[in-house]
């Protein structure tokens, strides 16, 4: 594998930061309490009042903490041992890989962006760096002209396409609906805005995520190579922070708040995505990312 040590690095030094970023939002604790603020826009707005995340609402804060329990205990140990089985360039480690650093370029992303400004600032840019040039540059690894001849024939693709438009399909709507109805009826801003600047999460799904993910999914039943690659990438990605949603219910039911019907449709969503992924990924052929696999030349070496 050409870019397996610098892939190595920045995925290291990835893990380490995010370890770090994840458990001072699980465990430090300043001992403060929860008060009311009022917004800018004469809203009042539950401020967690303790932690890392002191400044910022209860409800998003909760959720926080849950989506760093995730990175912690499963996305870095699972982003280490991916890392382990890397190194021989096969395909289906080349695309977990990504999968994986794509949860965390966009977790941090996320918080870079999001959260209200605290000390880990800097860390979370640097973790939205490495991540974004170990997902950059473990995705040159993969030779996309042929792919396609890389995974077998009797592959669901239709299916797996048609759920990746379909989830992304749904979530662009539940997102607009936020959107879209206080502008119908004149309030203009949404009660989930609370304090904070903007729609962050909602804004960056609608414009690049959610897009790829639609992509990602046309391009696989169209049979597209570049379908492949993307489709695999985004269901891996798929699975952790569909596992994050799960948490965030779970920790907003464990403090009273009414998660119907979410705590319905989340998990259902997640154990999908687990099927897809799994049937996906049981169809690569055996082989190196850099190697195209044709009828005459079948590339299976280290």
């Amino acid at each position: 594998m050409r870019n397996f040590r610098i892939i190595s690095v920045l995925s290291i030094l990835t893990s380490i930061s995010a370890a770090i970023a994840a458990a001072a939002g699980i465990f430090y604790t300043n001992g403060g309490e929860p008060y009311f603020y009022e917004s800018i826009r004469g809203k009042e707005v539950e401020i967690y009042g303790r932690g890392l995340y002191q400044h910022m609402s209860a409800d998003v804060a909760i959720q926080g903490i849950a989506h760093d329990y995730v990175t912690l205990f499963i996305a870095v140990p699972v982003l280490l041992v991916s890392l382990y089985f890397l190194k021989r360039g096969k395909l289906k480690a080349v695309l977990f890989h990504a999968g994986i650093l794509h949860f965390f370029f966009l977790t941090y992303l996320f918080y870079m962006n999001m959260g209200m400004y605290n000390t880990l600032f800097l860390l979370y840019v640097l973790i939205t760096s490495l991540s974004f040039f170990a997902l950059a540059i473990t995705l040159f690894e993969v030779r996309f002209s042929g792919l396609k001849e890389k995974f077998h024939t009797d592959l669901s693709r239709k299916l797996i396409g048609g759920f990746l438009m379909f989830l992304s399909i749904a979530i662009a709507l539940l997102w607009l609906e936020i959107i879209i109805t206080p502008l119908l009826d004149g309030s203009i801003f949404p009660a989930a805005v609370a304090h904070y600047t903007s729609l962050t999460v909602q804004g960056l799904d609608l414009s690049l995520f959610l897009p790829l993910a639609f992509v990602s999914g046309l391009l696989l039943w169209k049979n597209k190579d570049l379908g492949y690659m993307m489709s695999a990438v985004t269901l891996i990605f798929l699975c952790f922070l569909l596992t994050a949603l799960v948490a965030k219910i779970v920790a907003m039911a464990m403090t009273g708040v009414n998660v119907v019907p979410v705590v319905f449709i989340m998990p259902t969503a997640l154990v999908l995505t687990l099927l897809f992924s799994f049937l996906l990924f049981r169809k690569i052929r055996s082989g190196t990312a850099a190697g195209a696999q044709t009828s005459s030349s079948i590339q299976t070496g280290a």
